[in-house]
C-alpha cells in the first residue's frame, strides 16, 4: 500500500491516495477524504469511462470535471468519508472501464476497497454512482449483499435508465438488492440515456430495498453536450444542494 497525505484546508480534511492490491498483479487506486468522525463512507463512481488516472500526489489525467469527483470535497464536509475511485491498473487506458463496470473482477476490486475502508471506520458504507457509473454502482450491489463484505446502502444519480450497448441499470437483478437505495436525477436531464419520465419505472424494480426513495431537481445551468457534467445531467451549477440531499438522507437511514 502507498499513502499521500496533505493538510486539508476545510474542516480539518484529511486527504491521501491509496493503492491497494485485489487481484493477482492488480492494485487499485482511489482518494480518500476523511473529515473529523465521519458517520459514513461513500464510495464514489465517476461517469464516461470511469478512468480518471489518478496520479501519486492526487491530481488526475481526467474525469476532474464529473459531478462526483468535483464534488468530492462536499460530501466530506458534510461529515462523509469519501472514496473517488480510478479504474484499476489493468484498466489505466482507453476504454477505462468501459466493458468492465458489470464483470466479476470489477466487483472484486470494488470489495477490496470496501474491506480496507471499514478497517478505517466501522461505519455504514454506501456506494453511489453517477450516469455511467450507477452501472457499477448497482451491478456490485446486485452481487455483493452485506454480509458477504457489500455494501450498506446505494444512490444512484443521474442514472443510466437505457443503453444500447450494454445493459442498463434496470435491466440488472434488482429484486437482490434488499439495502437502502436513494434515486437522484434532474427532472430537465437531456441525455438520452437517462429520461426523467423512466425514473418511476427504476423505483418498482427495487421492490426487495429496506428503504428507497427519489430525489428530483430541476434548475441549474445546462452547458454543452447534454450527456456530460456540465449540462443539467451533472447538476451544474446545484452542487451543494444535491450533496446535502444525498448526505442528509444517508445519516437520516437507521444504523443496522
Amino acid at each position: 500500500m502507498t499513502f499521500w497525505l496533505c493538510a486539508a484546508v476545510q474542516a480539518q480534511i484529511r486527504e491521501q491516495v491509496v493503492d491497494i492490491p485485489t487481484r493477482d498483479g492488480v492494485m487499485q487506486r482511489f482518494i480518500y477524504l476523511t473529515p473529523p468522525q465521519p458517520v459514513a463512507t461513500v464510495i464514489l463512481f465517476a461517469g464516461g469511462q470511469g478512468g480518471l488516472q489518478i496520479f501519486p500526489n492526487g491530481s488526475m489525467g481526467r474525469g476532474e470535471g464529473n459531478f462526483l469527483v468535483r464534488a468530492r470535497r462536499l460530501f466530506a464536509d458534510s461529515g462523509l468519508a469519501v472514496a473517488v475511485v480510478d479504474a484499476p491498473s489493468d484498466h489505466q487506458t482507453p476504454p477505462f472501464l468501459g466493458g468492465f463496470r458489470q464483470t466479476p473482477e470489477h466487483v472484486r476490486d470494488i470489495q477490496a476497497v470496501m474491506a480496507w475502508l471499514r478497517t478505517q471506520a466501522a461505519i455504514p458504507l454506501w456506494l453511489v454512482g453517477t450516469s455511467r457509473g450507477t452501472q457499477s454502482a448497482a451491478f456490485i450491489a446486485t452481487r455483493l449483499p452485506v454480509d458477504k463484505g457489500g455494501p450498506d446502502g446505494l444512490v444512484l444519480t443521474s442514472t443510466i435508465l437505457r443503453d444500447n450497448s450494454g445493459r442498463a441499470v434496470p435491466q440488472m437483478e434488482l429484486q437482490d438488492i434488499r439495502i437502502p437505495v436513494l434515486v437522484v436525477h434532474h427532472e430537465q436531464d437531456g441525455c438520452k440515456l437517462c429520461p426523467f419520465g423512466e425514473v418511476p419505472a427504476l423505483l418498482n424494480k427495487l421492490g426487495a430495498a429496506a428503504r428507497k426513495e427519489v430525489i428530483s431537481f430541476s434548475g441549474g445551468l445546462n452547458q454543452g453536450d447534454p450527456c456530460e457534467a456540465k449540462a443539467y445531467h451533472g447538476y451544474n451549477g446545484i452542487e451543494p444542494a444535491v450533496v446535502k440531499s444525498i448526505a442528509d438522507w444517508i445519516k437520516a437511514v437507521p444504523k443496522s
